[in-house]
């Protein structure tokens, strides 16, 4: 069998601070996760996004130290203006910009910024024009 993408996992710091990130993202996360040290979702297409906590993982990996860098996940926003939009919601809620929105010469409306785990988010669009 060929190997298939079935899961993006994010080690987190904070269950809560993350997942009101991602429900900016149109993730359908609960809004308090309890005492859950691990929760999981299903997107359309049937890839899996998994969140566990940094106590989780050290209880099976007692060295782990979150990295920087890493996968990123890409959202496609609609509109340039959207972009715009959603960077500046998402630097407001507690992700650290890293590159303003620009228009890339490979046509698109792009942003970086990282969740407050350190985790790449990718914000683009189809430059106008």
């Amino acid at each position: 069998m060929t190997p298939q993408l079935s899961m993006i996992g994010l080690a987190v710091a904070d269950l809560s601070r993350s997942f009101d990130i991602y429900r900016r993202l149109g993730f359908d996360l609960p809004a308090d996760p309890g005492r859950e040290q691990h929760h999981e979702i299903t997107l359309p297409g049937g890839v899996r996004v998994g969140w566990d906590t940094l106590e989780t993982i050290r209880s099976f990996a007692p060295d782990f130290t979150p990295g920087t860098g890493g996968p990123s996940l890409a959202f496609d926003c609609g509109t340039p203006e959207a972009v715009d939009a959603k960077y500046a919601e998402l630097a407001e809620a507690g992700c650290t910009p890293e590159s303003k929105p620009w228009d890339a010469f490979w046509g698109q409306r792009y942003a970086v910024v990282r969740d407050p785990d350190g985790h790449g988010i990718e914000l683009f669009a189809a430059s106008a024009g």
